[in-house]
């Protein structure tokens, strides 16, 4: 095989996008590349990280926003 020199190309879309850009630019699915993610700084560190580890223990989406609001109303109280 010949390969040719190719510069590496830096591309910035979000994570839903990424599929559509790679086909835009004709990357078939069997090529390989490269990707780095660079999430945005979380306003809540650690946030992301915990989240998977809930998600892996079986709780939905709706699970974690009801825990959420319940702990919510179980400090509201106690804030003066």
């Amino acid at each position: 095989m010949i390969y040719m020199a190719v510069t590496p190309s830096v591309i910035e879309v979000t994570a839903g996008e990424i599929a559509a850009e790679l086909q835009r630019r004709g990357i078939s699915s069997d090529e390989r590349v490269t990707l780095t993610i660079e999430p945005e700084r979380e306003l809540i560190p650690g946030r992301r990280e915990t989240r998977t580890k809930v998600v892996a223990a079986g709780l939905s989406d709706a699970d974690i926003d009801r825990l959420i609001k319940q702990a919510q109303h179980e400090v509201e109280p106690r804030i003066v």
